[in-house]
């Protein structure tokens, strides 16, 4: 017997670490893919080549132009991988919104918390001034995103829009108020910067630095893992209130928790890309066609696929009207526009 339990439990390790070797594999090719291409081609073996000299110098002998080094190290593979980052977080933060509320629709776009996000970052980059320094953004965009996710639960609970689809609308009707407060503030602003301000709203990733990245990754590890460590509480939830608060959870005090922690991702998402809508509902979608709804693996193959998705959305949006960068929030608008329809016409 326990011969046997040894067996299973080295299979089982087998078995996970040559699915993670796999899902590494692909991230891999992701990110070398979209370094790759664009409105100047890097061959694949000049952008691994650029990377490897670059981590470990004189490994491999340089047989590229200096400009090249430059597309790859300076200005793509950091894009790539913000888009990894911000990806990650947004399919992550979807589904523990829709475990958390056991709506098939949640996502922070559409719940209006990329929106508050929005707002904060643009009052900060327009009006309020830099005066955490580097900080004011990401921390302005994070109260916006708290703001708007406590205004989208008190206007549910005062208007008792307790159902699944009614939380959506309310959601979008928050959204639009504070996208009108978002565009006063525009309005009002300094007209040498609004035009900037109106393409970053539309999600764009090309402003993309190795010291931007830093933001992202310090908020997405912690609040991942703790939003993973949360997985079986979640489950809870989707039995319903009732049922988790008979198992012994605080049902209010741990919704509350896992919206500041959602609130808290998408805020620094949205200050480093602008807005980036249904990565977070679609994602949670496709990985429990594949895994199941146990979220233990939803919550992570959420996060692995959204920052797939993302790096493939970010690549086409730089090839698809080469030279132009089209924002990539058009991308992700389209393709997630007509998966949304699809849920609503397979919902009774």
């Amino acid at each position: 017997m326990a011969d046997t339990t040894a067996i299973l439990t080295a299979q089982r390790r087998g078995l996970r670490l040559g699915l993670g070797t796999v899902l590494v594999t692909v991230l891999v090719m992701a990110i070398g893919m979209a370094v790759s291409v664009g409105a100047v081609a890097v061959p694949l073996s000049t952008v691994w080549g650029v990377v490897l000299d670059r981590l470990v110098p004189g490994l491999v002998t340089p047989d590229w132009s200096a400009g090249q080094a430059s597309i790859v190290w300076q200005i793509r593979l950091p894009r790539a991988i913000l888009a990894g980052l911000v990806g990650a977080g947004l399919g992550l933060v979807g589904a523990a919104l829709q475990a958390v509320t056991r709506n098939p629709l949640a996502d922070p776009h559409l719940l209006g918390i990329s929106s508050g996000g929005a707002f904060g970052a643009i009052a900060a980059l327009l009006h309020t001034g830099m005066f955490l320094g580097a900080l004011t953004v990401p921390v302005m965009s994070f109260g916006g995103a708290l703001l708007a996710t406590v205004l989208v639960l008190g206007t549910a609970r005062m208007a008792g829009a307790g159902s699944a689809d009614r939380l959506v609308l309310t959601g979008v009707a928050v959204s639009f108020v504070i996208m009108a407060c978002a565009n006063i503030l525009i309005f009002l602003g300094d007209p040498r910067a609004t035009h900037t301000v109106v393409f970053w709203m539309l999600g764009g990733l090309g402003l993309a630095q190795w010291s931007h990245l830093l933001w992202p990754l310090a908020v997405l590890v912690p609040c991942g893992l703790w939003l993973w460590a949360q997985a079986g509480r979640l489950n809870a939830m989707s039995l319903g209130d009732e049922t988790a608060a008979s198992l012994g959870l605080e049902v209010g005090r741990f919704c509350l928790t896992v919206f500041v922690a959602g609130a808290l991702i998408t805020g620094i998402m949205v200050a480093f890309s602008g807005l980036i809508g249904f990565v977070g509902l679609m994602m949670p979608h496709l990985v429990r066609l594949v895994l199941g709804g146990e979220n233990a693996r939803v919550l992570p193959g959420s996060a692995f696929a959204g920052a797939v998705f993302l790096i493939c959305a970010d690549a086409l949006a730089r090839v698809a009207m080469a030279p132009e960068d089209i924002p990539i929030g058009v991308v992700t608008g389209l393709i997630g526009g007509v998966f949304f329809l699809w849920i609503m016409s397979r919902r009774p």
